[in-house]
């Protein structure tokens, strides 16, 4: 008995199965959007990363936080302008009585 060996048969499925893991990788990218899915798809370049992730995410709570900030200073603003107009009254006010004091008297 004789057992032969196709060796373009070996070959090509291990070309065949090369391939299929690189489909298999590619659709998983595809899938989620992303370069680096898991640390063995490049492990330097996923600390980098989830450490540029975790600095996006920093900036953007200190941007709502400063709006924030914003939003309450705006409101101060605006009750103090109105402090403001409401002694403007009282002064005129005060004035005027003033001044209707003086001329009944003289």
């Amino acid at each position: 008995m004789r057992i032969n060996t196709n060796v373009s048969s070996l070959g090509a499925q291990e070309a065949a199965t090369s391939t299929n893991r690189s489909i298999v990788g590619s659709l998983e990218k595809l899938s989620t959007g992303l370069k680096i899915n898991k640390a063995s798809d490049d492990a330097s370049g996923l600390a980098i990363a989830d450490k540029l992730r975790t600095q996006v995410t920093s900036i953007n709570q200190g941007v709502s936080n400063g709006n924030s900030a914003i939003a309450l200073l705006q409101i101060a603003d605006k009750s103090m302008a109105e402090q403001s107009k409401i002694l403007d009254t009282v002064k005129a006010k005060l004035i005027q009585a003033n001044t209707d004091t003086t001329s009944q008297a003289g």
